[in-house]
């Protein structure tokens, strides 16, 4: 026994000098989205300070493809020494509703770290659709059935999913117009050619400052300084909200110790003036959750918009 007790005190304190001396080589962030997206822009801005803070070199890693299951199955497979980290974007809670087949188990081949920011999207209309609030719109398309049509680019995006929720809570009928890219999406949306969508704040802002859209709410749960003067959708529908996110994780059974040490210096360098208003540019609040705040939402979302797909039968055909 006493044998038994001693090799785990071994271990445990291996454990330990381990994370003490971390990191000792240069850590990879892999980001399962291309570059340029919000997943890319936080994960650099992150990996940007905690090379400062850790005196190692945080390397963005994008892998593209197949909605960011391809990068993320990368990082299930590294080894779990917390030189590879995975970070990733709401769709990471959706994916395994989407996708027949997984080559891993989203909660149990990863282990959190930290939830990185969150932030609402807004629902904007063309300046043509008579409508300058929720109700009025909810009005319009239940007088007009099937005519109103919103833009959505990919089958299993947030602004799909968000209207499919819409659609169901406020007991409407509108059409779904398909789009390859973003650019034209927004170009159609502003000449009139489809009516309204969900989109992250900033990829609007510059429309509507210009008076060429119009934001009816925003999916925060209360009103926001993000898009002053506009409400919340849970003023029209209690307990309607949703937010974009990033989340910090890491191969399942990397060191405690190692998960403990990249959570606070994330945390860390997440509460500086200079990161908050980085990311406010982009229309996102820093976070710095504990790991167990991050499965909690991460479960969160995975149930909710898990009905929500089931019950749409959303596919990505």
């Amino acid at each position: 026994m006493k044998h038994i007790l001693a090799a785990v005190a071994l271990a445990v304190a291996a454990t330990g000098a381990a994370a003490q001396g971390y990191p000792a080589k240069p850590v990879r962030i892999i980001v399962p989205n291309g570059p340029g997206g919000l997943v890319d822009i936080g994960a650099r801005l992150v990996a940007g300070k905690l090379s400062e803070s850790l005196g190692q070199q945080f390397i963005v890693d994008n892998r593209v493809g197949a909605g960011g299951t391809i990068g993320t199955a990368a990082a299930v497979r590294a080894t779990p020494d917390g030189y590879t980290l995975l970070a990733v974007f709401d769709s990471h809670a959706t994916n395994p509703h989407l996708f027949k087949k997984l080559e891993y188990d989203t909660l149990t081949d990863l282990a959190p770290i930290t939830l990185v920011v969150r932030g609402p999207m807004v629902l904007v209309a063309q300046n043509k659709l008579p409508a300058a609030t929720v109700a009025d719109f909810v009005r319009l398309a239940k007088a007009k059935p099937g005519t109103i049509n919103f833009l959505t680019v990919g089958p299993g995006s947030p602004a799909r999913l968000l209207m499919e929720l819409f659609k169901t809570t406020a007991g409407i009928d509108v059409t779904m117009v398909p789009y390859k890219a973003a650019g034209p999406a927004m170009a159609d949306l502003v000449s009139g050619v489809v009516d309204v969508m969900f989109a992250t704040v900033p990829t609007v802002t510059p429309m509507l400052k210009a008076n060429k859209l119009r934001s009816l709410a925003i999916t925060s749960e209360k009103r926001s300084d993000i898009a002053p003067g506009v409400p919340a959708m849970s003023e029209f529908y209690p307990g309607f909200r949703y937010e974009v996110w990033i989340g910090l994780f890491a191969p399942a059974r990397t060191p405690a110790d190692i998960i403990a040490r990249v959570n606070a210096q994330t945390a860390k360098a997440l509460a500086t003036p200079d990161l908050k208003a980085r990311f406010a540019e982009k229309g996102l609040e820093t976070v710095g959750s504990t790991p167990a705040q991050l499965d909690q939402w991460l479960r969160f979302e995975m149930d909710r918009w898990g009905k929500v797909i089931r019950e749409n039968r959303i596919t990505l055909n």
